[in-house]
């Protein structure tokens, strides 16, 4: 089966991991701080924290800024759950908003404009498959607005701008990302008050962790802020280690795999439309692409895995999955419906080469020729 995403592991990984277990110490420690520190500086961030989860980082960046009950933050519907999810947990209100348009699915600012109340304290940005969303005119809304500007950075590791925004990032280290960690994240913020908040918050607010305690012999501690237990262990920073240093190579072939797609689309398969003009600044951490009108998309998925070629859907819109639509039954995003109905994900990672991708193109050629004789479909 050739699977949408793949995380590439080898013998860099198994040596890192390996050299954990012999040094007998697996919590935070060493290898997490040079991890942060590594990733800040493909970045060229001051610093970054690391924590357990993208899902993790969302809320303690909203945690720690101070956003609460009675607020409401502009969230995109067509994301991962967690992004919402994170903006109750600290007691606020998810406010969600419409994607521009099928070629460019990124919360419209339009319709962020439209729905900005007196209550409004926040905006967390999606760069949706990897695709940046434009800096300079979110920070002009949010400047104009008063809001705090947060980015949702999941799909997005290693591009330059990242991070530059607003407030803070988060990122994603999950098993199906540009480079994985297996569970685990990162948080870039641009004031170190901020940076310093995160970091206590995500180990229960204590004033020293384990290891500087066994450092310093003293097994005292104080706890000076409510706290969570949000960090990264040194088995996860060790792999992160290794894998970072491959992320821009990775990201790269990502990049020569979406352009080969592309240009087969255009000559075998022009009904099928591919998201963000070229050359549109990307991490290209998936291949959406949106299937002509009329199709039936399960039939297109069963017809492509008979082939050997698995696919899926990013996303269900979150305000239509069943306990957001109970918390929200008025809220309607027709763009993103409409985008979420026809979309489907081809499979994209550094495994891949380009002869798997005119695997694909093909596959999906045929699969839609099955139901739209040739020339049938615009």
């Amino acid at each position: 089966m050739l699977l949408v995403s793949e995380p590439v592991l080898g013998e860099d990984e198994k040596a890192a991991l390996s050299a954990v277990i012999e040094s007998g110490w697996v919590t935070m420690g060493d290898r997490v701080r040079d991890f942060e520190q590594a990733f800040a500086r493909m970045h060229e961030a001051e610093d970054s924290v690391a924590v357990g989860s993208c899902t993790a980082a969302l809320h303690l960046i909203l945690h720690a800024l101070g956003i609460g009950p009675g607020d409401e933050v502009l969230v995109p519907s067509l994301t991962f759950v967690a992004t919402a999810n994170s903006v109750l947990y600290v007691g606020a209100r998810p406010v969600f908003v419409d994607i521009g348009s099928a070629e460019v699915p990124l919360m419209s600012l339009d319709d962020a404009e439209a729905k900005c109340t007196s209550r409004t304290k926040a905006v967390i940005l999606v760069h949706f498959a990897g695709y940046l969303a434009h800096r300079d005119a979110w920070q002009s809304f949010a400047r104009r607005k008063g809001l705090l500007l947060i980015e949702d950075a999941a799909h997005a590791p290693g591009m330059p701008d990242v991070g530059t925004y607003g407030e803070a990032a988060a990122f994603s280290f999950y098993g199906n990302k540009n480079m994985t960690t297996a569970e685990g994240g990162a948080i870039i913020a641009r004031s170190r008050t901020l940076r310093e908040t995160i970091r206590s918050a995500r180990a229960h607010g204590m004033t020293s962790g384990t290891r500087q305690r066994l450092t310093n012999r003293r097994p005292d501690y104080d706890v000076t802020i409510l706290g969570f237990n949000y960090r990264m262990d040194e088995l996860r920073a060790a792999l992160g280690l290794a894998q970072l240093k491959k992320l821009p190579q990775w990201n790269d072939t990502r990049r020569r795999l979406s352009t080969s797609y592309r240009q087969l689309f255009a000559e075998q398969c022009p009904s099928v439309m591919v998201p963000f003009e070229a050359p549109w600044p990307s991490a290209h951490h998936i291949m959406p692409v949106v299937l002509p009108p009329g199709t039936i998309r399960q039939r297109v998925i069963d017809r492509l895995r008979k082939r050997g070629i698995q696919t899926t859907v990013h996303y269900p819109p979150v305000h239509r999955l069943t306990f957001y639509r109970d918390l929200y039954p008025e809220t309607t995003l027709s763009r993103t419906e409409d985008f979420a109905r026809h979309e489907l994900t081809l499979p994209l990672h550094p495994g891949m080469t380009t002869s798997d991708v005119e695997r694909v193109v093909t596959a999906l050629a045929a699969a839609l020729a099955a139901d739209y004789p040739v020339g049938a479909v615009a």
